[in-house]
């Protein structure tokens, strides 16, 4: 099948990575399977992960395709790329479309992008998952495939504005060997252990990561607990409750 969007898009993606000089550390690409359909599952820290995400399967030679919030789709010049790159739109009121088109796309033999947090983490760190990507590789029969990005939050992400002119900066991905889906199990217990080895993958991509903040006031990219000044999930909690 012609990809006429996907394909230029990421020659110009690689093309922009080279020119701000991100140093990009991608591990465990080969735990994406070649062929057949996957469910790829990450983290959520920057408007850009679905980006890397991407990028870490090109060495399989696949094109993944992002659940991504209906909105988007709206955009007068994201709208049309999501479109041509046959990225899957959800309409969080009425997500039943957007779960048949994904599941459809699985049995086809594409491989579907899942963030199971549904939203940007704005403390950095993991927060809930959703079971629907459980679902999906279980009514599919296909195996997930969980992954984590670290760097990403530090060029655009929510409440911090964005700075591209940011050279140098290192991104690290993190990509696990697959989780089988089988039918017998309860998807709740899948999520657990899907969301267990993403933390793992974390705290990976954490440990190895290159870079530290310049000082207090460039610590806002990094958890509280690991000594920054991002918030934690309690006190956004508090915030939205106010």
């Amino acid at each position: 099948m012609a990809e006429l969007v996907y394909r230029p898009v990421v020659g110009l993606a690689l093309t922009m990575f080279k020119a701000w000089d991100l140093k990009i550390d991608c591990k465990g690409s080969e735990n994406i399977p070649r062929s057949g359909g996957a469910v790829l599952v990450s983290n959520h820290i920057s408007y850009l992960d679905f980006i890397f995400n991407g990028l870490a399967a090109l060495p399989q030679k696949r094109l993944v395709r992002f659940m991504a919030k209906e909105s988007v789709f709206r955009h007068r010049i994201s709208g049309p790329l999501m479109r041509g790159m046959k990225h899957i739109p959800v309409d969080r009121n009425q997500g039943e479309a957007a779960y048949a088109h994904a599941l459809d796309s699985l049995k086809s033999g594409e491989v579907i992008g899942v963030f199971p947090e549904a939203t940007i983490s704005q403390s950095f760190t993991l927060k809930s998952f959703k079971s629907g990507a459980a679902r999906l590789a279980q009514e599919a029969g296909v195996p997930l495939v969980p992954m984590a990005v670290w760097g990403t939050q530090r060029l655009w992400t929510k409440g911090h504005p964005r700075n591209f002119k940011r050279s140098h900066t290192p991104i690290t991905i993190r990509v696990g060997e697959a989780l089988e889906a089988s039918r017998e199990q309860y998807a709740g217990a899948i999520t657990r252990r899907l969301r267990e080895r993403v933390q793992d993958l974390l705290d990976t991509a954490q440990r190895s990561y290159p870079a530290r903040p310049k000082g207090p006031e460039d610590s806002w990219w990094l958890p509280a607990h690991m000594g920054g000044t991002a918030p934690t999930q309690e006190e956004l909690r508090a915030a939205e409750a106010r």
